[in-house]
């Protein structure tokens, strides 16, 4: 990479505060810079590290200076900056091409054009899949599943039967889709396996992390809304039905039936008891239990969840319990005082 700071403005839609024509080499963290890179400050309370970077340049939002640093003032730096990693990275021009011999691949699954599988992946029979999708190594896709163009599938990934993925889809190592959902009834026998006969829908450009498992459907379908992210080491369970452009964060639990509105975000570690809406725009805060629906553009937390105005006078009043215990133990010993002095008054 050798470009001006002129030239890095044109490609990320900024201004120019400083030298146009200083010259970046490379891209770096805010406390990793160097001289010749340029970094981005994100928001105002990472001023300070802004001050001691040593990189050269720093793209930042519009309404902020650094004294002794050239910059790009920009709407906003964290896509600015995605840009220019993009920009420097370019086209994966090194991913894997064609089916590698020991990819085991059905009679009857019908392959677009540029498709790449490898070594050692499963396609049974009755699947599509489209062009230009890569399949890596040790993967297992089930009988009848469809899977769209442009999408990227990571090693040791299994995608069961019966699935549907669109395009341009990204699904990362371990990730299981279709595993059957939990379902039994007790019987004096044990308990007797409730048969998950739906299927999962994953729409286009959805991202799903390493480690996450969604579930079938009892009936009908599970469903993954378009453009929604999906962290890893996540639980979806049955039926659950999650709109578009989604956020959903490391080590969330949704239990079966849920439907999560459009643009929601369930934050890290958040559960979701069954059969719950959670609204549109709704915000599920870090390792809340949510045990009753959330309304559009609410933000809760806690356990149970709370708005979150509520939730943080209640976490407030918990961190006072030990001089409310105090204060308590005063009250109750003034009491008994004065009832023993009643006590003593001659009648």
């Amino acid at each position: 990479m050798r470009k001006t700071l002129a030239e890095i403005a044109q490609l990320v839609e900024g201004e120019v505060v400083g030298d146009d024509n200083l010259i970046i080499t490379g891209l770096c963290g805010i406390k990793e810079g160097k001289e010749g890179d340029l970094t981005f400050l994100a928001s105002a309370k990472y001023y300070p590290l802004a001050q001691k970077t040593k990189a050269s340049a720093i793209i930042t939002p519009r309404d902020i200076s650094v004294d002794g640093k050239s910059i790009i003032r920009t709407t906003n730096p964290s896509l600015a900056f995605a840009k220019m990693v993009s920009f420097v990275v370019g086209p994966d021009t090194d991913r894997m091409r064609g089916i590698h011999p020991q990819a085991l691949i059905a009679p009857k699954a019908t392959l677009g054009k540029d498709v790449a599988v490898g070594p050692f992946t499963i396609v049974e029979d009755n699947v599509k899949i489209g062009s230009h999708t890569v399949i890596s190594g040790g993967c297992f896709i089930g009988y009848n599943t469809v899977i769209g163009d442009h999408c990227l599938i990571y090693p040791n990934t299994t995608i069961r039967e019966r699935i549907t993925i669109g395009h341009r889809v990204i699904i990362h190592s371990g990730t299981v889709i279709g595993s059957d959902g939990f379902g039994f009834i007790p019987n004096p026998e044990g308990h007797e396996k409730i048969p998950q006969l739906g299927c999962v829908v994953i729409e286009d450009d959805v991202e799903i992390g390493a480690g996450v498992t969604i579930d079938r459907a009892r009936f009908d379908k599970t469903q993954i809304g378009r453009g929604t992210k999906i962290d890893n080491l996540v639980h979806i369970a049955h039926n659950v039905i999650i709109e578009e452009n989604c956020l959903i964060i490391a080590q969330v639990g949704i239990s079966g039936s849920v439907v999560v509105k459009k643009n929601a975000i369930l934050a890290g570690q958040a559960g979701i008891a069954g059969h719950l809406t959670i609204g549109e725009g709704a915000v599920v805060s870090s390792q809340a239990g949510v045990t009753k629906s959330v309304p559009n553009y609410t933000t809760v937390l806690g356990f149970p969840a709370k708005p979150h105005l509520e939730a943080k006078k209640v976490i407030a009043h918990l961190q006072r319990l030990p001089h409310y215990v105090e204060i308590i133990n005063d009250l109750k010993k003034r009491i008994e005082a004065l009832e023993a002095k009643l006590n003593e008054t001659p009648k």
